[in-house]
């Protein structure tokens, strides 16, 4: 009997004992608040109910037996047993002195989160600046709003108010408010006027929390190179994402007390670390110059019905990129409706055949083998087999000419330069596509580049050489082909081209810059370059009092099967002014276009015009 009695008193699984279960309190994180939950158990009524185990009918006559028990033990017995209570008392005052001073610590952590609400203080994201002290992107500060729906008085009072001041869908809005936890973010980064007007309406259960967003002085300019952040104000794209740790800064803490209802308690504890903020950048941007490159694009995709175009800007003595954008662009204060590939600066992160813009790399390698000059005569036939395919030129003559160099160059013959790939070779036609860079990384600051596609030595076929000659056969990102060309402009050396100017005062030394041909080599290309547009296939490129050197290309258009489509060309200007001693470079890429290459030659022009302008370069004829 005795023995069932012990099994019975912790048989029943829901014995009288009031469960803790049912408390709640604070969940132990600085952002939430008081939860008064009510206990369960705690009415005599479920501690009858919670009994489980066997039914006791004689109590009296089983305490009496117990006490028999004890009294009539003979004394080891009564020793053992006696020794077995003061082991529990033992235990008993161990266990109040753990609580009391083993777990004290733990007990006061628990107490304070109950009571003490931990904020993070943002720090304010470093300022982007262009290369004048214009800012381009900077950071302003605004409130998450938040709901502690244990503190809600008036649902729908508080879901209109939320509604009117964040813009939130009611339905989305409701769900939030009426949800579990005891902090539930309802937007973040809303405008500090609008957070205000809500913040004055007192509603019960309404949080604010100050935080940080960026803001755009000129609207969407540059903004495929600026990037976006997320609501942390981490880097996800473009500069932002290529300099996140520079311009992050570190977060600080701001805890304070509150009381049960969870405000504030005036001259409550209180502890504030402060926040580090991040570090300004000023970039080679120029406002002017992007803004006119972006209309010009803008303009040309639209009349040529171009499926999308770049445009690069550079000082080609330096590297620094004075403006760069795609088109179709978006609006970083509205990506819902952004579309992923708009936000690709797609000079950068897409490759495509150049065409006949490559013509100036081979020159340059030739004459810089000394295998040909400018002055070096072909007899160029009106066609000319490459593997399995028929070269001809865009003229679509049946008669074979005589030219050298410079007039293949002016007229950009295909075949012409299929001859002088020939003359060259395929192992020093490979090594110099090598020594340009082609294929490589450019070395620009900015993320997603693309290397493109180009074949190896071992990889040519009998069609390789043929093909590459004239800017086909290889796809290569416009970054990439700027980098080559503006090498000529300055004089063979390539720079790289970049963003980044300077922070803190600092400027960053990018390096003197690679040389990839002779001085010679590249005076040579250059004159030819000034043919082009004075009289030749980039006329429509020539800038009123500069002299200009450039040239066109015009690339198919690959299809899935392996051949090219009709109609469907890959338009393109690479040119800079003053010929003679370079400091724009301008390289327009137009894609999908129904003409050839005069589509890209018109906002090169006015970008270039504009250019100068802004840089105040003297006129030179």
């Amino acid at each position: 009997m005795t023995n069932d009695y012990r099994r019975g008193s912790d048989g029943g699984r829901g014995s009288g004992r009031p469960s803790s279960r049912g408390r709640s309190g604070y969940q132990g994180t600085g952002r939430q608040s008081y939860n008064a939950g009510q206990s369960r158990g705690n009415d005599p009524a479920s501690r009858l109910r919670g009994s489980g185990g066997p039914q006791v009918h004689n109590t009296r006559s089983r305490k009496s037996s117990s006490t028999e028990w004890l009294t009539g033990t003979p004394l080891p017995r009564r020793k053992a047993v006696m020794g077995f209570i003061g082991l529990g008392l033992g235990l008993g005052v161990f266990r109040l002195g753990d609580y009391q001073i083993v777990e004290a610590d733990k007990l006061r952590e628990r107490a304070d989160a109950r009571r003490l609400l931990a904020q993070t203080l943002y720090a304010k994201r470093g300022t982007i600046y262009d290369r004048n002290g214009n800012v381009l992107a900077s950071s302003a500060e605004c409130r998450n709003i938040a709901v502690n729906p244990q503190l809600v008085e008036d649902v729908d009072k508080t879901v209109s108010a939320l509604v009117k001041a964040t813009g939130i869908d009611k339905k989305t809005c409701r769900k939030l408010v009426e949800s579990d936890g005891t902090w539930v973010y309802i937007k973040r980064q809303v405008d500090e006027d609008d957070a205000v007007a809500l913040e004055k309406k007192n509603l019960p259960g309404v949080l604010f929390e100050q935080a940080m967003k960026r803001v755009y002085p000129y609207g969407n300019l540059a903004s495929q190179v600026l990037g976006v952040v997320n609501v942390d104000n981490d880097g996800l794209t473009g500069l932002e994402k290529q300099y996140n740790k520079l311009l992050t800064g570190t977060n600080g803490s701001l805890v304070r007390e509150r009381a049960r209802d969870g405000s504030y308690i005036a001259g409550g504890a209180y502890k504030k670390v402060a926040a580090v903020d991040g570090v300004d950048i000023v970039t080679t941007l120029d406002v002017n110059i992007q803004r006119a490159a972006e209309d010009a694009l803008a303009e040309a995709v639209e009349k040529t019905k171009a499926k999308n175009g770049s445009a690069l800007v550079t000082d080609p003595t330096t590297g620094e990129i004075l403006a760069a954008c795609s088109y179709p662009t978006y609006d970083q204060t509205d990506l819902e409706n952004a579309k992923t590939e708009d936000m690709n600066l797609r000079l950068v992160t897409d490759a495509y055949e150049p065409g006949s813009v490559f013509k100036t790399l081979v020159a340059g390698a030739g004459f810089d083998l000394g295998v040909v000059r400018s002055s070096t005569s072909f007899e160029v036939p009106a066609s000319i087999k490459v593997g399995d395919d028929t070269v001809t030129d865009a003229d679509k003559r049946d008669y074979a000419m005589t030219m050298d160099v410079r007039e293949m160059m002016r007229r950009s013959s295909n075949v012409g330069f299929v001859l002088v790939g020939r003359k060259i070779g395929a192992d020093d036609f490979a090594a110099y596509v090598d020594k340009w860079g082609i294929g490589h990384s450019s070395g620009v600051d900015f993320p997603g580049e693309s290397l493109g596609i180009v074949k190896e030595r071992d990889q040519y076929d009998g069609a390789t050489l043929g093909s590459m000659s004239f800017g086909q056969a290889l796809s290569v990102s416009p970054i990439e082909i700027a980098r080559a060309v503006g090498g000529i402009a300055n004089g063979g050396v390539m720079m790289t081209p970049h963003f980044y100017k300077s922070s803190k005062g600092d400027e960053k030394d990018w390096g003197e810059g690679e040389r990839a041909i002779s001085e010679d080599a590249a005076s040579q290309v250059i004159s030819c370059m000034q043919t082009v547009v004075s009289e030749g296939t980039g006329v429509g490129g020539a800038v009123d009092g500069y002299d200009v050197a450039g040239k066109t290309g015009t690339a198919e258009r690959a299809d899935e099967n392996g051949g090219y489509l009709k109609e469907n060309y890959m338009s393109s200007f690479m040119g800079f002014a003053p010929a003679q001693s370079p400091k724009v470079l301008c390289y327009i890429t137009l894609d999908g276009t129904p003409s050839g290459s005069d589509a890209a030659a018109v906002p090169f022009q006015s970008i270039m015009a504009n250019a100068l302008d802004v840089l105040g370069i003297p006129r030179t004829k």
